[in-house]
């Protein structure tokens, strides 16, 4: 691993937190404080990423060396590396929340691979920082573990996000209240090592706007440009309007490709939006089962369902209008910083429109294709219906000759497949019609839906399934959920357990139905 070289031009190039004490505070005019991660007593290697171990430069034999995992776990450093946590603020909810910033996180610097890639390096749960307020820096194994599996999955569904090189268990409890009743208890502890080319957020510009610590502000927005986005050419502020724009534009691309495999993020602070266009910090995120628009993982957003899976797109509009809001002291006018709103929606919408032609094989969607999507999704959420497996098998249908048979499996209810059945027909009649008038091949319609339908997500069930074999020590489910979601568009002979509807006990089981922000 001595091989890996690091440039850490973050804290070399940004202002740094001139006091090294480890004590919770204000930090004011800096981007960050310089941290140790505290050491745990018995670190053992959970899981690994070998695609992202490749990224890095790393095989298998380092990997598997002890010295892999007390680096990553936080109980030793490699040359080079120069640990800190972030200074940012944020939205949580819809309202300001003042200095929030990296509370158990810890960048151990940025690597730059034998490809001339930038990619920083975080541990999540090494320990308390100057931003931890009253939590003690670590984190449990069943939230470490769905981060780390679903960074993964992410990926290989071909949805912008923070990657995952390691999972490793503390040896140590880390006592918890799960479900914000009184009732804490211990649980295991886990570091995940998160792997981006930036994890720099729209709060890392916020708390400055916030604070009017604009000089701080302007070398934040200038040396994000130069370091994550080298490609913008021209005078400063055409740099700065199409860098915007283009974050605008990547966040728009991102929220369309969660509706399209059904993700829901469920905590969609401007803390937690990326820059980058990632999906970034996964907490009480959820996958659509039975389809419904107005579904949030969340225990904590179940009354007002902010963060519902339908209201995503908006979210994500008003999110970046916090951020150029922020922005505007710098920019000093309002045109690019409209003009990269306005892309977000025109971008959002094509690329919805695109995604959802792929999911139905169509080569072309009208607005005619738009009514016909809003009348099935007010269908499936009635009929109770499965999005994932409804989409996947509705490459199955034969145009010439509909019927629900290949759909049978996504019904969820026999009472509601018999009340809404005939309706569920009846719309694919229409839909047949649709495919026939277009004339297309079977063969590459089926194509098209299958490369744009998974037949695998991470379901809030299969990772508790994984979650409960960790907590007895067993690892192997963890290696089989993350094999399988290595080929999410593939169908696999013997893991149809793995593409499977909710099953009942996970209907309202804690972990399977919503989550709390508890970690």
């Amino acid at each position: 691993m001595d091989h890996l070289v690091f440039d850490n031009r973050f804290v070399r190039e940004l202002p740094g937190d001139p006091s090294d004490a480890p004590h919770v505070r204000q930090v004011l005019g800096a981007c960050y404080s310089r941290v140790q991660p505290t050491p745990v007593r018995a670190p053992e290697l959970v899981a690994w990423s070998r695609e992202v171990a490749a990224m890095l430069d790393l095989d298998e034999q380092d990997i598997r060396s002890p010295r892999f995992t007390q680096v990553f776990v936080g109980n030793a450093l490699l040359p080079g590396m120069a640990p800190y946590a972030a200074c940012y603020g944020g939205h949580q909810f819809g309202a300001w929340a003042g200095q929030l910033g990296d509370g158990r996180a810890i960048c151990l610097g940025e690597v730059i691979n034998s490809r001339g890639e930038r990619l920083e390096l975080q541990l999540k749960g090494a320990g308390p920082t100057p931003y931890a307020r009253r939590a003690d820096g670590r984190a449990v194994l069943r939230s470490s573990l769905r981060e780390f599996l679903c960074s993964e999955a992410m990926h290989h569904l071909g949805v912008p996000t923070t990657r995952a090189l390691s999972l490793i268990a503390t040896g140590e409890t880390v006592v918890r209240d799960m479900f914000y009743d009184g009732y804490p208890a211990p649980e295991p502890g886990a570091v995940v090592c998160r792997v981006a080319p930036s994890f720099i957020r729209f709060g890392n510009f916020e708390i400055f706007a916030a604070r009017g610590e604009l000089d701080v502000l302007e070398k934040l927005v200038d040396f994000t440009i130069a370091r994550d986005f080298p490609w913008i050419e021209g005078s400063v502020p055409q740099r700065r309007a199409a860098w915007f724009i283009e974050v605008c534009e990547r966040t728009a691309r991102l929220i369309a490709h969660w509706m399209r495999v059904g993700f829901v993020h469920g905590v969609m602070n401007t803390d937690n939006m990326s820059i980058l266009g990632l999906t970034i910090d996964y907490g009480p995120y959820g996958w659509i089962e039975n389809f419904d628009r107005d579904w949030t993982p969340n225990t904590t957003d179940e009354a007002t369902r902010r963060y519902r899976f339908g209201y995503q797109p908006r979210i994500a509009q008003w999110n970046l209008l916090q951020l150029a809001n922020a922005l505007y002291p710098v920019f000093g006018v309002s045109e690019p910083l409209q003009a990269g709103l306005d892309r977000y929606l025109a971008v959002f919408e094509a690329e919805n429109r695109r995604m959802l032609a792929d999911k139905l094989g169509m080569a072309h969607f009208d607005d005619d294709d738009a009514t016909r999507v809003e009348a099935l999704f007010k269908l499936m959420t009635k009929a109770e219906l499965d999005m994932t497996i409804f989409f996947r098998q509705l490459a199955q249908l034969d145009p010439d000759a509909p019927s629900l048979a290949p759909l049978e499996e996504a019904f969820y209810s026999p009472d509601k497949r018999a009340l809404h059945g005939p309706e569920v027909l009846a719309w694919l009649n229409d839909y047949a019609a649709r495919l026939r008038a277009e004339g297309r091949p079977a063969q590459i319609r089926r194509a098209q839906m299958n490369a744009a339908n998974p037949r695998y997500v991470l379901r809030n069930w299969l990772a508790q399934e994984a979650i409960d074999a960790a907590e007895k020590g067993d690892y192997s489910r963890v290696a089989d959920t993350l094999e399988v979601m290595r080929r999410p568009y593939r169908e696999q002979p013997g893991r149809e357990h793995f593409a499977s509807r909710r099953p009942d006990w996970a209907r309202n089981r804690p972990g399977c139905s919503m989550l709390s922000c508890s970690s």
